[in-house]
């Protein structure tokens, strides 16, 4: 290889090299209270979702729900971000019929009742901003233990006699929220 020729090849690694480095990303470690999503039909392949909700899932990590989900305060419903719940269709939450779109989804954790609330907020970290005036729909449910304690807050969903129930469950407390179609 003549001189010429391998200098070039030499400044061309050289300058790939510091290009590298200069575009490369830095990615940041998983989230303690990872992303997950709970949906209606379950099937993820099935694209006619009837309701979707989006929320973070902390873990207990040797602390009580009482002290992360405290009784009677507005809770996210999860970590981080506040839980965001996308209704494809119209659906009554109790009484109130709530329009097709997406809404913020809290909760009002309680020793034998949770409240759910549907707001009007959105992209609102926490409850830190909850405001009553945006509420578009409340009901309150009753709480249910089990024999099973589970590490992540978890929120699944099933088909109900009328519509969906949207279940909540963390340490031993299970609550059902159940939507009804129009």
């Amino acid at each position: 290889m003549k001189k010429s020729n391998l200098f070039t090849v030499i400044a061309l690694a050289i300058v790939t090299l510091f290009c590298t480095n200069a575009t490369a990303q830095e990615f940041k470690d998983l989230d303690k209270s990872p992303m997950d999503v709970a949906s209606y039909p379950v099937d993820y392949r099935d694209a006619n979702k009837l309701m979707k909700i989006s929320y973070s899932r902390p873990q207990l990590k040797e602390r009580t729900l009482a002290k992360l989900a405290p009784n009677g305060e507005v809770w996210r419903t999860g970590a981080n971000e506040a839980a965001e719940l996308t209704l494809y269709t119209d659906m009554m939450l109790g009484d109130t019929m709530v329009e097709a779109g997406t809404y913020t989804f809290y909760t009002i954790p309680g020793e034998d009742e949770w409240t759910a609330i549907i707001s009007n907020d959105l992209n609102v970290w926490g409850s830190y901003f909850y405001k009553e005036e945006n509420d578009v729909a409340r009901i309150t449910v009753p709480v249910t233990m089990a024999d099973e304690s589970l590490e992540a807050f978890s929120i699944a969903m099933s088909q109900a006699e009328n519509g969906i129930d949207m279940h909540l469950g963390w340490d031993k407390v299970r609550v059902t929220v159940p939507f009804t179609k129009k």
